[in-house]
Parts: C-alpha cells; structure tokens; sequence
C-alpha cells in the first residue's frame, strides 16, 4: 500500500511539474518583445553599425518590438546576420525580460589588399573580408598581381611580419610581382627587400635581421634602397 500511494504521489508531482513547465513556457512564448538589443564581442562597431544589423533582422521579420517570442525564430536571424561578410560569428537569443539580443563578432583585418581592379581585406582567418565605409583599418597593404589562389600564400607572409615584432615595426607594405615573388616594403626610408618566392621564410628573415643589426651599427642605413635576400648566404644590396 505504501509503494502505491509513493507512486502515486511521485506521479503527482510528475504531472505537476510537466503542467507548470508547459505553463511557463506557454506563458514564456507569449511574452512581447522589445526592441531589439545589438552587441559586439570584440570591441567597439567599427565596420558594421547597430543600425546596420538591425536593417538586416527587420528584413528578415520585420519590427521585433511588440512581437511575441513564439513568433521569432532565432536561427532563421542568425544566419541571417551571418551571412554579412564582415560578420565572424552571431548569437541571437531572447532574454527573461523580452529583449531580443544579438550578440556579433566582427572579422579582424590583418592586411588591406589592392590589386588595382579591387580592394579588399584579409582577416586573421586567411578570408578575404569587403571594405567598410564605416571604419578604415591601419594594416599592412598588400599590393600587385594578388590573386584568389594566392590569398594562403599572402595570410601566411602577412602573419609571420604581424607576430615578429621587429618585422611588424620595419614593414609596411607587400607588393607581390607577376612572377609569385614578393617585396616587401620599410616604414623608413622606403627600401624595397625582395625575398622572392615565399618559401624559406625564417632563413630569409634571420639574414635580415643579421644585416639590419649590422648596418644600425655602422649608422649607413638612409645609403640602401634595395635588399635582396633571394639567394642563398648572402644579402646583395643596392645603395642609393
């Protein structure tokens, strides 16, 4: 008898439970929404705008504010959202207190690529990113015959300057030849080091380094405009 009234009372709550779970979330659904809330992860909104992604969610489903939550589908609003190429990722959920909330992280540039017929961004993920008339970023140009298959070759040459921070200092441009060989390009003086292919990269920047080391030294670095780490042990340059 008593395993009865135990299930019993176990089934009771059971239901219970299940009744105000459904009433909560019943109620949850109908609740009416407010304006839409825009964030950004990483920083200030520097290429997208909160009157841009809320343009986006109003075309998808019109005015959020007095809508109820069983209305919105909140996956059909994140790809929306992401599918803007300055966005990186998207999270768009809807709190206790009716605000509709999405969350959006912009893509970081590392290098502005002109190839004389576009313009364009390379983010910190190798993805070729639009250019914003919001926002124009100070990174590294990245000029000359660059084409999509060469875009691998570019992120990773831009991210070995970008992490070494005497190369992030020294260099300010890349110009890649019709022949797939690369120049960089010095925030001093204007000097033009050629590295050729891009293929033995830390041999070549270690020659570099060995070299800028010794000509600071002498105090003769304004006589060079060219510096050729081509060939091997060796750096041939060419003075002014």
């Amino acid at each position: 008898m008593k395993k009865y009234i135990v299930f019993v009372k176990s089934f009771v709550l059971l239901v219970l439970v299940v009744f105000l779970y459904g009433f909560g979330a019943k109620r949850n659904g109908e609740r009416i929404l407010k304006e839409p809330i825009i964030e950004f992860s990483n920083g200030a909104n520097l290429f997208l705008t909160h009157e841009m992604v809320n343009k986006l969610l109003i075309q998808n489903i019109g005015e959020v504010k007095n809508k109820t939550k069983s209305l919105i589908n909140l996956h059909e609003l994140e790809n929306v959202v992401f599918q803007n190429p300055l966005v990186e990722n998207v999270k768009v959920f809807t709190t206790i207190d009716g605000d509709l909330k999405a969350v959006i992280k912009q893509r970081t540039p590392l290098a502005r690529v002109n190839t004389g017929t576009e313009v364009y961004y390379i983010d910190k993920q190798g993805v070729k990113m639009p250019m914003s008339e919001n926002y124009s970023a100070r990174v590294l140009l990245v000029s000359g015959a660059v084409l999509e298959e060469d875009l691998s070759s570019v992120f990773e040459l831009v991210s070995r300057i970008n992490g070494d921070r005497f190369l992030s200092k020294l260099i300010v441009g890349i110009q890649k030849t019709a022949e797939d060989n690369f120049i960089l390009r010095t925030r001093k003086y204007d000097q033009h080091i050629q590295i050729g292919k891009n293929e033995n990269l830390n041999i070549k920047f270690k020659k570099l380094k060995a070299f800028y080391n010794e000509i600071f030294q002498s105090k003769e670095l304004e006589k060079y405009k060219t510096i050729n780490l081509k060939f091997n042990n060796q750096v041939v340059c060419t003075k002014n």
